[in-house]
């Protein structure tokens, strides 16, 4: 899952984009208003993580602007301003949650979990596709019942597998979600990726679809 981590202070955003993609998330950082404002493909964002002062402009008015554009991405402000007028104004600016810092990292997980939860409709974080079984939470996965020992990657895609499941996934797609903008993006990447997971979940799961992609058999 892609996440943008707008934060201009440099050592903590790298600090943070650090624990963000030991946690699975791909990161793709802004340090300002003005990189952050026209940032490409935010619909496949799976959240925000907005700092408030940006020294060339307001954080709200970054924030009130992706939602006039229409990005429906869950938006959690984390920010030093604690006072109950600024978490009134980001609230209403259309923020999603609101967290002050400074914040143990561990609360900060809980709180994207959560609103990766609340964005899905359903508080069952689990999914099952035939005897495959994951828990993106607990960062579990299992295979005919037996526990499987997947990297960070492999898990990243057995969880974007799962949550589309008979769906055909082009290595575009892939390359999108599981990747920020600063890491390798070669197509033949991909290829060893799956390959990498078909050992571990069986070939027959995953089949090629010459020319499209990859799809997760139900």
């Amino acid at each position: 899952m892609r996440l943008l981590l707008v934060e201009d202070d440099p050592e903590l955003g790298r600090r943070l984009a650090e624990r963000l993609r030991g946690a699975g998330y791909a990161v793709d950082l802004a340090t300002t208003c003005d990189a952050a404002r026209d940032w490409p493909d935010m619909d496949r964002m799976a959240a925000v993580v907005l700092d408030l002062g940006l020294p060339d402009g307001s954080g709200i008015d970054l924030l009130r602007h992706w939602r006039a554009a229409r990005v429906a991405c869950p938006i959690l402000i984390l920010t030093a301003r604690g006072s109950w007028q600024d978490k009134v104004e980001g609230l209403n600016a259309g923020a999603d949650d609101f967290v002050v810092k400074p914040v143990r990292f561990e609360e900060l997980q809980a709180r994207l979990n959560a609103l990766h939860r609340r964005q899905g409709g359903t508080r069952a974080s689990a999914l099952s596709v035939g005897d495959l079984t994951l828990d993106p939470l607990a960062r579990t996965a299992q295979a005919d019942g037996e526990e499987l020992e997947l990297s960070r990657r492999e898990f990243a895609l057995l969880h974007l597998f799962m949550r589309r499941p008979g769906q055909v996934l082009a290595q575009g797609d892939i390359l999108e979600d599981l990747y920020d903008l600063e890491a390798e993006r070669e197509l033949n990447t991909v290829e060893v990726l799956v390959g990498r997971l078909r050992r571990k979940i069986g070939r027959e799961r995953i089949s090629t679809l010459r020319g499209l992609g990859y799809r997760l058999n139900r």
